[in-house]
This record gives structure tokens, sequence and C-alpha cells, in this order.
């Protein structure tokens, strides 16, 4: 009996007859996993090491919990999970691996799906492209709980659809004005194509409490001001050197040094309450679909 609380059919090889039964197209959205998105104006803020430790964090807590690495050709999730995928997401886009063998498993029992590296296959993907892989990536919904996806930095084609498609978005910045221009740049545009997206800011790499509360005072008022909405403050993230350790040891800092300022503040981050209430009226990937229409 194949047990989907320990995902045992990772390894069964029934993922896909699983996914198609009819018993689970009766469930409709409401069986679809809640799925966030993790953004970043500019490439260095940090947005991967959130994006693990929050798919870390949850899956401590017994969700089941995938983390996608949309940052296709550059990934870097697996090396911060301390994994090496035979195969990732441009595979599956081209047909040479199924979901069960790209998907590989992490620390407290996360799944990652990567973007691999040096494959520009999805470095610049056309609308057929991004058609095939959503259609991929679909059936997963109907199986975990929470999907984190981490995309590249800036404002490519992928991430315009899943802003589109989302409910929930965190949006990384530091704290320095160019970290906090391209931030604003990524939230008007999040807001133009999903005027209902809910949006979190999460200050990252903060030299100090004042130097985070500023630059979310600086943001928030230039949002107000000039788009009439705002984000919601989740926290910030100090400038910590327990998080260049866990790069260097591969290992997630909220596991390596759970007791750091940064696991602190990190852990704080993964209680942020929209989380827990980030579905949409339909699964993910169909709204995704339409956002490329």
């Amino acid at each position: 009996m194949l047990d989907l609380s320990r995902l045992d059919f990772m390894r069964s090889g029934a993922l896909k007859r699983l996914l198609h039964t009819e018993q689970r197209m009766r469930q409709g959205p409401a069986a679809c996993a809640r799925v966030v998105c993790v953004a970043s104006g500019k490439g260095g803020t940090g947005k991967s090491i959130l994006a693990t430790n929050l798919a870390v964090l949850r899956a401590q807590r017994g969700e089941r919990v995938l983390l996608v690495d949309f940052d296709a050709g550059l990934a870097n999730a697996h090396l911060l999970l301390g994994l090496a995928p035979r195969f990732d997401m441009s595979h599956v886009a081209e047909g040479a691996a199924s979901l069960e063998q790209a998907l590989i498993e992490g620390p407290a029992g996360v799944r990652l799906l990567s973007g691999g590296v040096g494959r520009p296959a999805l470095a610049t993907p056309t609308r057929r492209e991004l058609e095939r892989l959503f259609r991929a990536l679909r059936p997963l919904e109907d199986v975990f709980d929470l999907i984190v996806i981490d995309h590249g930095a800036g404002l490519g084609y992928a991430t315009v659809a899943h802003l589109a498609a989302t409910s929930t978005l965190i949006l990384v910045t530091s704290h320095e004005v160019t970290g906090l221009s391209d931030a604003y740049a990524l939230y008007k545009r999040a807001l133009t194509v999903n005027p209902h997206i809910r949006v979190g800011l999460l200050v990252n790499r903060a030299p100090s409490e004042s130097a985070a509360r500023a630059a979310w005072e600086r943001f928030r008022s230039a949002c107000q001001r000039f788009l009439n909405r705002q984000p919601e403050l989740i926290g910030w993230v100090q400038a910590d050197e327990a998080v260049g350790r866990s790069v260097e040891s591969r290992t997630p800092v909220t596991c390596g040094e759970p007791e750091s300022a940064a696991a602190c503040a990190l852990r704080r981050a993964a209680d942020w309450a929209p989380l827990d209430l980030a579905r949409t009226s339909s699964a993910f990937y169909e709204r995704a679909l339409r956002a490329l229409r």
C-alpha cells in the first residue's frame, strides 16, 4: 500500500499513475498544494538561503514540502542542501527524465527539483517550452502540502507567469538602495499582473535592526506613495557568519547552527501566517498556463 505521508511514491514508480486517478480529479483544487513564490529584484540578496531554509523548516513540521529551483541553468539550491541530483528541470521539460527520477530527497525529507547548472535550455524559455514544463509540473500539486518556488533574480518570462498565478509572494531584499529599488520594480510588476497577490517583504543581511527598519520604511513609503499599496513586513535577517559557514558546509543554517541569529530569524519568517493560506481558486500551474497566453 502506497504511503503518501512518507512520500514512498518517489521510489515506487507509481507517481504518474497515482496523480491521474479519478479520485484525485474528484478532489479538485481544494486538494492542491499551497504554492509560495520567493523572488528578488536583484541577485545577491540571499533569496535562495531563505527558500531552502523555509522549505526545510516547514518539512520539519511534518509537511510534505517540495522546493522548485526555478533559477534554470544557474541553480544553487542543491548545493545549499548538500545534494547532487542526477536529473533537473530541463530533463523533465525535454522528456529525458520523469518527475520520479528528477525529485531528490534532502534534509528533513524536503524534496528538490533542481533547475540545473550550465544547462541553457530553460535560461530563456519560449512560451511553448514553458507550457510543456508547467503541464509536467502540475501533477505535483496533488501530492505535496507546500511548494516553494525559488526564482532567479529579476523579471524573466517564467517569473512573471508565476507571479500572475500565485496568491503569495515572499520578496527578499537587502537594505541597500539598489536592492530596494529592484525589489520595488518587482513588486510593482507583481501587482500589475496580479492585483490580488499577497506579498511579504524580508530584509536580508541587514547589519542591524535599525538599518532593516530604515530600509522597510523607505520601501513602504515609496510603495504607498506611488502604488497606493504596500507589502507586509515579514521581518529581517541580520548579516551572520553562520550563514557563510552553512554555505561552505552545504548544510542549511537552521540545521547546522539552529541557535544562530540568522537561523532564529529564518524560523520567525517561516511562521508568516499567509504561508498556511497560500492556495488559489484553481491549481497554480493551470493559472500559470493561462498567464502565458
